[in-house]
This record gives structure tokens, C-alpha cells and sequence, in this order.
């Protein structure tokens, strides 16, 4: 399963990246879907049902260089 989360700005002025979280059976790979997140079991090879999360940060532009010139 793929949770999409898009850029936001938060308080202060920084922004929270657009990003997703990937989540998957750790012991086999296969991609769950939400209902199967529930379960105990892996739908797919039958073994507990231990998460793995992959993230993917979007980087979408580049704040302003602060700080002192080096030369």
C-alpha cells in the first residue's frame, strides 16, 4: 500500500515535503492493501505480519543559501 502525502507548509514557514510511505509484508515483499494492514498474518506467504516502511521524499525546490560567504 502507498500513502501519498502531499507538500504542506507548517507553522513558522517550513514545509512538510510531498512524500510517500510504502508499506510492505517484511518477510516477503508483497505490497498490502489497507484491509490486509489489520490482519496478523501475511495474506500472501502466511507469516506474521511484521511491516516494512519505505519512504520517498519528494524534493520539490531549494530554500534561500543563508550564512556567510566563504573566500
Amino acid at each position: 500500500m502507498i500513502k501519498l502525502n502531499e507538500a504542506k507548509e507548517l507553522d513558522g514557514g517550513s514545509i512538510d515535503p510531498r512524500h510517500e510511505v510504502i508499506f510492505v509484508c517484511a518477510s516477503c515483499g508483497y505490497d498490502l492493501d489497507e484491509n490486509e494492514l489489520a490482519s496478523d498474518t501475511c495474506s500472501d506467504c502466511g507469516a506474521a505480519l511484521n511491516l516494512a516502511q519505505h519512504v520517498r521524499i519528494y524534493a520539490t525546490s531549494i530554500p534561500a543559501a543563508e550564512g556567510r560567504t566563504l573566500g
